[in-house]
């Protein structure tokens, strides 16, 4: 140990070199922060624990380094993403299938890894309130066909917060894939037969692996006698594995770019779409807010809803009950903790800003007004002064109410969500204390696949240009006119992630408009926050492939051009200036706390006239 080393750097020391030593690369870079686990390349980034250093702390932060380090040995990118299905769920699991494959390699031969990950597991499912699950649902479907492959690979017990998972969909799960687990076993360390089998287990779960998937296999099944098996340190080393490090601590579904910065289930909206307008052949959807029901409108691009009796908008507190809603604030609250004070010195400075516009000014020296008190002293001591007066300045701060509009997408699953969570909170809180009132408000659907409106179109006989065929669910989560403090419960409810399904952004982003227009408020900004374009699998499969783009291009033009809202936009790893006049893009989910203040305060700043100085002549020399 190096001399003044304090235990918690000897700690952070010796985990890095455990992840190069298990990846067996001496070019990962490790560091360590307060947000959770992640990996990007080769860079590893790990929690970072308390000062106390215990051994509660410890271990699942091991546990994260070692599955990192297992996934940069064991896992082929390439190979992986050729198997990979399209479908979310069958996605999900995939990805989970294939996380417990390489923990399961390094759970086989070292003891203290296995210990780790477990303890790592742990940690996590405890965190999302899995040992309180009371029924099955789509959202743990995934990590219940993980927990039983680590159970078939490694024959440890799941953790004892995942227990009640897998007791609710062990008898549904063994009576239908309990061959294909028995299979998994017998290829884990080949990774090409493990996929097959893996995307086999998924099919006799009748879930859908995707139409360019199912044709990429039967090519690779052509040419299968010419691949050489693969040893159980395949991919060891190889830039390849490396990126595909990318989810593999939080072991949930990782969000899947391809090189281009498509979605990765761009393949399946592809396959799927009919042959129609492309970006060349924009159309002329309909107005915003102008959504006729089907039938109405013959024109076939213009944008419209099946139905709109199956969509919602709803609070918070009506999708989860009230002792949920308690736990996931208290996961925001801890998220929060750690981030406080960098947040919270640009809230402050945002505040600072706010109240100086509003601060109270006066005139002095007027011969009528209020009686100055300060300069009472003058005239005492020289009656020849006049008494002065004083009046108060009218401030420019206009009443303003901010709206904030959150993606509520699948995309936005894991850091993302976190951090626009933490950062709505901070900055209601502080723009409240600056008596400007604050709306947050997000969007998704009720259903992957169309849901309701989907059912309902295939009952009525498969119409064509049905237009959006999804159930939309807009959640309020905090109204502009309640106090932070009676819902800041509600904002918890964006860390569950079976509310993460669908986006479309152009009803939403109308939505939200027309909340603002209602208010008497002076000035309104509308706030939106999205990582990607508008998504809808059902919808897009029967409609021309740009149907919710343009749709969502529609509708911000007419915001911008004829409306009094005042339309900004942050995106996430997404370029939103192609669509919005006043846009940002960041990399990080991390820069979206300080992005989203220095926006507020450059609209705040622009409120700010400057005025005209008036230049005057010089004045005239006196001749003579």
């Amino acid at each position: 140990m190096a001399e003044n080393e304090t235990p918690l750097e000897t700690f952070k020391r010796a985990t890095a070199a455990t992840v190069r030593a298990i990846a067996s690369r001496e070019d990962v870079t490790v560091s360590y922060g307060a947000e959770p686990a992640a990996a990007a390349g080769t860079r590893v980034r790990l929690p970072l624990p308390g000062r106390d250093l215990s051994v509660a702390e410890a271990a699942p932060v091991r546990g994260a380094a070692d599955a990192a380090a297992l996934k940069l040995r064991y896992h082929d990118t390439v190979l992986h993403a050729k198997r990979l299905p399209t479908g979310e769920t069958a996605r999900a699991i995939f990805e989970g299938v294939e996380q417990a494959r390489v923990e399961a390699l390094g759970a086989r031969r070292m003891a203290g890894v296995a210990n780790n990950l477990a303890a790592m597991l742990d940690e996590r499912y405890r965190r999302q309130g899995y040992e309180h699950l009371a029924e099955r649902n789509d959202t743990t479907l995934a990590e219940a066909v993980r927990l039983l492959t680590r159970e078939a690979l490694t024959g440890a017990p799941p953790p004892p917060a995942a227990q009640r998972v897998v007791e609710v969909w062990r008898p549904f799960l063994e009576g239908k894939v309990g061959r294909d687990l028995i299979e998994l076993g017998r290829h884990v360390g080949n990774q090409d037969a493990y996929a097959k089998t893996a995307r086999q287990l998924i099919h006799d779960l009748d879930l859908d692996l995707g139409e360019v998937e199912q044709e990429a296999e039967s090519e690779e099944q052509e040419g299968e006698g010419d691949d050489a098996d693969q040893s159980e340190n395949q991919s060891d080393g190889g830039e390849g594995a490396a990126a595909g490090a990318q989810g593999a601590l939080e072991g949930g579904v990782p969000e899947h770019q391809q090189e281009d910065g498509q979605p990765a289930g761009a393949e399946e909206i592809e396959g799927e779409l009919m042959p129609g307008a492309g970006d060349d052949d924009p159309g002329r959807p309909g107005r915003p807010g102008n959504l006729p029901r089907h039938g109405l409108n013959d024109d076939p691009s213009a944008y419209r809803a099946f139905t709109l009796e199956c969509d919602e908008t709803v609070e918070a507190e009506g999708l989860c009950d009230p002792d949920e809603l308690t736990r996931l604030r208290g996961l925001l609250d801890q998220q929060l903790s750690h981030l406080q004070s960098v947040i919270g010195r640009l809230a402050n400075r945002l505040q600072r800003r706010l109240l100086a516009k509003q601060t109270r000014a006066w005139e002095f020296d007027l011969e009528e007004g209020m009686l100055d008190a300060a300069r009472l002293s003058r005239v005492i001591t020289n009656p020849v002064y006049p008494l002065s007066y004083k009046q108060e300045k009218e401030t420019d701060f206009r009443d303003t109410v901010v709206t904030l509009l959150i993606d509520n997408s699948g995309s936005m699953r894991g850091r993302p969500i976190t951090v626009a969570a933490m950062s709505a909170d901070i900055l209601a809180r502080t723009l409240e204390r600056c008596g400007v009132k604050v709306e947050i408000l997000g969007f998704t659907t009720r259903a992957w696949k169309g849901g309701q409106s989907r059912e309902r179109w295939i009952a009525a006989g498969k119409p064509p240009n049905p237009g959006r065929l999804n159930d939309l669910r807009h959640i309020i989560y905090k109204p502009a006119d309640a106090p932070w403090r009676r819902a800041r419960r509600s904002l918890g409810l964006m860390l569950r992630e079976g509310i993460l399904k669908e986006n479309i952004d152009g009803e939403a982003l109308l939505w939200a408009h027309n909340r603002l227009i209602a208010r008497s408020e002076q000035r309104r900004i509308l706030m939106v926050i999205s990582d990607g374009a508008p998504v809808d699998d059902s919808t897009l499969s029967v409609n021309p492939g740009n149907y919710l783009e343009r749709h969502l291009r529609e509708v911000i033009a007419d915001i911008e051009r004829n409306s009094s809202v005042e339309l900004v936009a942050i995106g996430i790893g997404h370029d939103v200036t192609r669509y919005y006049r006043r846009a940002v893009t960041i990399v990080d989910a991390e820069q979206l706390g300080g992005t989203m203040l220095e926006k507020l305060a450059e609209l705040f700043d622009e409120d700010e006239k400057p005025v005209r100085a008036v230049r005057r002549p010089p004045p005239r020399r006196r001749t003579g």
